[in-house]
């Protein structure tokens, strides 16, 4: 792979490159008022040096409410989704964090480039490729930075992974293997939902993985193989709540990856070289991440609060106008590649990227 990931093996902005960066912090609003904006991401907006929480879109007027209060958002900054165009007036908002369920993330992006707002998005970007190009043809139309929120990139385990990958440090790279599951808990969740969500564990958790295995190696996946299965028929009637999969590379690298929505925790993947073998359990988590290598030197970095070092990586990129390295591009390669592990389960045969 030689685009975005790539880049990512770099590690986060030194301290010299943040003493450069302007101190003008940039204005957020938070698209999107669920379980993850109220006790992951906004929380990491009061630590963040380069951004802050200034506005809230949601449908909801009580929950917004709440929100201006516990936050000081005045009422300029309050707006619903069918009134996100008009945010081309108020100059406080520079980015929109689009939040909301997979398959309103193309209407709510879109809306918010026709404001003239930088889009950042949670991921999976969007449920189709041809969504996924829809979003980032509007933004390349406003001018303005699309980002997907692939907190990964900018968490330093993770970072020193590809480092250890790219500088060959325990060899070539032979396998990877990991699993990333939880228990999805409501069965009434717009995750089981096939319409909104476009899919289930592969889509929620496993994307995780995928990325995972395509930055470690540095390149794409060639062809796909994948298995599908249900132990909770009614639950998970509309989405998958297990799949299976193994991707192949082109300098021959084996991933054989498992995510799950009916599983307790699990969180890992391991790197298999010629020489040892590296990963990290817990991997996704959002906090307590520990990596291991073969060789018994530690891999071990302080806690970082991953939603505040995302958003202030993307932060930078819009103050120094540079690339993301979580562009749209790389998000809908992600998509690409997640409707072909699809495909593969239900045909039952490999697919070919």
């Amino acid at each position: 792979m030689q685009t975005a990931m790539i880049a990512a093996a770099a590690p986060l902005a030194g301290a010299g490159a943040l003493a450069q960066t302007p101190k003008k912090k940039l204005g957020v609003a938070l698209c999107g008022l669920g379980g993850l904006s109220t006790n992951q991401i906004a929380p990491a907006l009061q630590k963040t040096r380069h951004c802050e929480l200034v506005g809230v879109v949601s449908s909801d007027r009580q929950k917004s409410k709440q929100w201006q209060t516990k936050y000081n958002i005045p009422d300029r900054n309050v707006y619903t989704y069918d009134t996100i165009e008009k945010m081309i007036d108020n100059p406080d908002i520079d980015i929109v964090y689009v939040v909301t369920p997979n398959a309103l993330h193309l209407d709510h992006s879109v809306a918010a480039a026709k404001a003239g707002k930088h889009v950042f998005c949670e991921k999976p970007m969007e449920i189709t490729v041809e969504r996924c190009q829809k979003m980032i043809d509007a933004c390349k139309k406003a001018d303005r930075l699309l980002g997907v929120a692939y907190r990964c990139q900018t968490e330093p385990h993770h970072l020193e992974c590809i480092r250890i990958a790219r500088e060959k440090e325990l060899g070539n790279i032979k396998m990877i293997e990991g699993g990333f599951g939880i228990s999805v808990g409501d069965p009434n969740q717009w995750r089981l939902k096939h319409s909104l969500s476009g899919g289930g564990a592969l889509m929620d958790v496993g994307i995780y993985l995928l990325q995972a295995t395509r930055y470690i190696t540095g390149e794409e996946p060639v062809m796909v193989t994948a298995l599908e299965s249900k132990t909770d028929a009614k639950k998970f009637a509309e989405v998958d709540e297990t799949m299976t999969w193994t991707s192949t590379f082109p300098s021959g690298v084996v991933a054989y990856c498992g995510a799950s929505f009916n599983t307790a925790l699990m969180s890992r993947f391991n790197v298999q070289t010629d020489r040892g073998s590296f990963g990290m359990e817990p991997a996704f988590n959002y906090g307590g991440l520990k990596g291991h290598r073969s060789d018994g030197k530690p891999l071990d970095f302080p806690q970082v609060d991953q939603f505040a070092t995302e958003l202030d990586d993307f932060a930078r990129c819009i103050l120094e106008n540079k690339p993301t390295r979580v562009s749209g591009e790389e998000g809908m390669q992600d998509v690409k590649i997640l409707t072909a592990i699809y495909e593969s389960a239900r045909t039952g045969k490999a697919v070919k990227i």
